[in-house]
């Protein structure tokens, strides 16, 4: 998903509110100015950090942010779970479910209300617009092998373990895996993360390689990107990933809350409502984002 002039100005702004260093920002925005058409947001973060470690020697630290929304939905989940083992599809409960959890964003997000949270959670149901994804989605579990989970925030992982245990009752042929980023980068999930809440006892958990906010292919430790090649199925969370990853021709789902002025223009929608995409496969060139 290529960077508008609007989203542009936005990564600009959202540097700039940091610090008033006139050198940094320059540096900023010779990125943005020059960037490359195939460049997305995510990639964009990821190159504007090493220049803040340049300037700066670290970045912004989330830990006790992760923590403490892991503990908060850690601490729901048993009502959780009995809401969606109570529902008439299990399955459809969780997976909405956990595109709610996608609310815990706090790059996207000007400010996170766990009260939000849970007032978004009480309408957790698969809207009309969401049935036909979700019948091609189980179509394709029916006759894969494998799936892959691409993650995107703590809190939000709680979410997915849920839901995973949901899609291993359902289709328990399949081999599950869920990818979480390689290092530290805002509020998202890394193994550490991933363990703490439990994901990796339903699902063997890889990573992206890297300290980025998204899905670059290129980026992709080998045995990654040869299960992400061999995935049958594939879910991916998030506008950072919808944002990585969408318009290459790849055969993808994608759940996320829509966060940005981006997204709600681009699918014309109210802020924050929940999208479940098919992208299917096409014949394409699958442009390079490091060139």
């Amino acid at each position: 998903m290529r960077i508008t002039s609007n989203c542009a100005e936005c990564l600009y702004a959202r540097q700039k509110s940091k610090t008033n260093n006139a050198e940094y920002l320059s540096e900023i925005r010779a990125l943005i100015d020059n960037r490359n058409e195939n460049d997305t947001s995510p990639y964009m973060i990821y190159l504007f950090n090493k220049i803040h470690l340049k300037y700066f020697g670290k970045i912004a630290d989330y830990s006790a942010i992760k923590k403490q929304y892991n503990d908060l939905v850690l601490h729901m989940e048993d009502s959780l779970l009995c809401e969606i083992n109570s529902s008439n599809d299990p399955l459809a409960k969780a997976l909405i479910m956990a595109r709610i959890g996608n609310y815990i964003d706090f790059s996207a997000m000007d400010s996170v209300n766990f009260d939000k949270f849970k007032s978004l959670l009480i309408n957790a149901d698969m809207r009309k617009d969401d049935i036909k994804t979700y019948n091609a989605f189980l179509r394709e579990c029916t006759k894969a092998k494998s799936f892959l989970l691409i993650c995107d925030n703590c809190g939000e992982v709680v979410l997915d373990k849920l839901m995973l245990k949901q899609l291993n009752k359902r289709f328990p042929h399949l081999t599950i895996r869920a990818m979480v980023r390689g290092s530290n980068i805002i509020n998202d999930a890394t193994i550490e993360d991933a363990k703490y809440v439990g994901l990796d006892n339903v699902a063997e958990i890889i990573t992206n390689g890297e300290a980025i906010a998204g899905t670059i292919y290129e980026l992709l430790p080998e045995y990654s990107k040869e299960i992400f090649n061999n995935s049958d199925v594939i879910l991916a969370k998030g506008q950072g990933n919808y944002e990585s990853l969408s318009g290459q021709g790849r055969h993808i789902f994608y759940a996320f809350l829509c966060k940005c002025d981006l997204f709600t223009t681009r699918f014309n929608v109210p802020m924050l409502t929940g999208m479940f995409i098919e992208e299917k496969q096409k014949k394409v060139y699958l442009t390079n984002q490091l060139q």
